[in-house]
C-alpha cells in the first residue's frame, strides 16, 4: 500500500511527472496550475522546501513501492494548532481508497508529528468523491464557499475526536 512521505528535494522528478501526467484530470475539478508552474517547477519546488522548513506548511507525497508519486496531501497555513488540508490523487489511482487512506495518515501525522488539533478543507459541490473522502475521515461541513466562481463547501475536522 502506498504511504505518504514528507516532501523532499529528491521527490522533484517523480512529483513533476505526476503533475504533468494528471494535469488535464486535475483541471476538471480544480483550477489548472498554469504553464508557469511547469516551466518554473524547480524553483517552485525549492520554494516549497524552504516554506516547509519554517513549519508553516507540511507537504507530502503519496508514493508507491517503486517510488512513483500517486498523490499529494498537504497541510498548509499552519497556525494556532490548525492547518488547511489539500490533496489530489492520480487519475490511474483514483477509486481505490488511496485518498481516504492518505488523509487518515495525514490526520495521524498532524497530531503526532505537527501538534495540530484542527484541520480545515474546501471542495466544490461538483466533486462528490472529495466530499466523500472528507466525510469518511471525520470532516464536517461548516458552510458554503465560492471557489474561483464555483460553489463549494468548507469543512473542519477536530483531530482530538476519533473517526472510523
Amino acid at each position: 500500500m502506498p504511504r505518504i512521505q514528507l516532501l523532499r528535494f529528491d521527490h522533484a522528478p517523480a512529483l513533476l511527472a505526476f503533475e504533468r501526467e494528471n494535469r488535464a484530470y486535475f483541471a476538471a475539478s480544480v483550477p489548472d496550475r498554469g504553464d508557469r508552474y511547469f516551466a518554473d517547477f524547480d524553483q517552485r519546488h525549492a520554494a516549497l522546501m524552504a516554506e516547509q522548513a519554517t513549519g508553516a506548511c507540511f507537504f507530502h507525497v503519496l508514493v508507491d513501492g517503486a517510488g512513483e508519486v500517486l498523490g499529494r496531501v498537504n497541510l498548509v497555513d499552519v497556525a494556532d494548532g490548525a492547518a488547511e488540508l489539500g490533496y489530489r490523487i492520480a487519475e490511474k489511482a483514483a477509486g481505490r481508497g488511496l485518498a481516504t487512506a492518505a488523509v487518515r495518515e495525514a490526520r495521524g501525522l498532524a497530531v503526532a508529528q505537527y501538534g495540530l488539533t484542527v484541520l480545515r478543507a474546501v471542495t466544490t459541490l461538483d466533486n462528490p468523491g472529495s466530499r466523500a473522502v472528507l466525510a469518511r475521515t471525520g470532516f464536517v461541513p461548516t458552510g458554503e464557499v465560492d471557489l474561483d466562481g464555483r460553489p463549494g463547501l468548507a469543512f473542519a475536522c477536530n483531530l482530538l475526536v476519533e473517526t472510523g
